[in-house]
Order: C-alpha cells, then sequence, then structure tokens
C-alpha cells in the first residue's frame, strides 16, 4: 500500500513524465517509433510536412515503416540514411522511394540494417564506375575513410520542377538516383547530430 508521502508525490512526477514528452517510444513488440519533421528550406512552402517511421528488428534486419503526409500530390521523393540531418550531410546512403498520393500521402517499406550498427566503411580507394553525369557527376574513384555511424534519415524532392511546382525552391541536390534530385522535404534534426534516432535501435541489447 502506498504511504502518504507517496500518494502525494505521484502527481508531481506524472506530470514530470508528461511534459518530457519523448521524440521516441518503444513498444511491447521492440519495435521503436519516431517523427521526422520538415526541414529549413521547406518550412515556408511545406509547413505541414511530417513524417512518422516505425524500426521493428528482425534478427539479422531491420524493418522500416515511413508514413509521410502533407506534401504535395501524386509526387516521387527519394529517401536516404545520412550521417547528419542538414547540410553538408556526410556520408549518405540511398534508401529506395517514396510516392505521394493524391491527398500528399505516402509510404516506404525498407529492410536493411537500420540500427545502432548502421554504417558505411572505405578501406581503401578503388576505381568507381563512372555512370551519371550533370551537375553532380560522378567520381571514378573514392576518399579512403573509417567506418563511419549514420543514425540519421532525410527526404529530398526527386526533381526540383517537382519542388519548384510546389512553391519550394528549385534548387538541384545529388540525392537521387540520377544525382539531379530537388531540395530537401523532412529530416531527423529532432534529434542531436551526434545521437540520431537509429542509434536508439540497439537488436543486440539484452532484454530487462
Amino acid at each position: 500500500m502506498l504511504t502518504k508521502k507517496q500518494l502525494l508525490a505521484a502527481p508531481a512526477v506524472l506530470g514530470l513524465l508528461v511534459t518530457m514528452s519523448p521524440l521516441m517510444a518503444a513498444t511491447d513488440d521492440d519495435s521503436v517509433t519516431f517523427n521526422m519533421v520538415v526541414s529549413g528550406g521547406a518550412k515556408t512552402c511545406l509547413p505541414n510536412a511530417h513524417a512518422t517511421v516505425r524500426i521493428e528488428p528482425g534478427g539479422p534486419v531491420e524493418t522500416m515503416e515511413v508514413t509521410v503526409q502533407g506534401l504535395p500530390p501524386n509526387t516521387d521523393f527519394d529517401f536516404f540514411v545520412i550521417q547528419v540531418p542538414k547540410a553538408p550531410f556526410g556520408v549518405s546512403w540511398y534508401q529506395g522511394d517514396i510516392q505521394t498520393d493524391k491527398n500528399g500521402r505516402g509510404h516506404g517499406h525498407f529492410v536493411g540494417r537500420f540500427s545502432i550498427e548502421t554504417f558505411a566503411v572505405a578501406p581503401g580507394s578503388a576505381p568507381a564506375p563512372v555512370v551519371f553525369g550533370g551537375p553532380f557527376p560522378n567520381a571514378s574513384s573514392n576518399p579512403p575513410f573509417a567506418p563511419i555511424q549514420m543514425y540519421h534519415l532525410g527526404l529530398w524532392f526527386n526533381s526540383p520542377v517537382d519542388a519548384q511546382a510546389a512553391g519550394c525552391a528549385a534548387t538541384v541536390t545529388p540525392f537521387n538516383g540520377e544525382h539531379n534530385a530537388g531540395i530537401q522535404v523532412l529530416n531527423t534534426s529532432n534529434f542531436p547530430d551526434d545521437h540520431g534516432p537509429l542509434r536508439q535501435v540497439n537488436p543486440s541489447a539484452p532484454k530487462p
């Protein structure tokens, strides 16, 4: 039975928990859920853009479900795993595409390594295929670098023309398959640069 002192303290503790409003929520099935927020370059043209991400550990891989809304209808977007959420973005990995419906909503389903172990590494320099030119042509070799953890996510317009049609800047960026994408729309800048949301997914951690 709770003492009088414990009963008096309970509302204060509950109020603190409600006020903290965590950015990430864990569930009973070991999955985690968090939000992506509108990027700085899209705040004026797409102020209601939003995404919810759910990552479910599945042994050797994770399943990531991304649900977007508040975007232009019937438009293609490109989804990336990135080192930091805002420019200069750092090391970036093209994960896949998300297309919106007539209501500006879309869904992406991705299977891969989306956890504390997500990283890129280049032990040495090697020749690289030169396939695409344009404003951001392929490099013919890579610079060597030590393992770099990548814990953030970002979503870009597939085309600067689509971005301009939505009232956004028509800036060209390399964030699509042919390296002629539009601006970033959503990111995980609601998390610290060095502590992105994927860092919280640890499938090897012992269960409490």
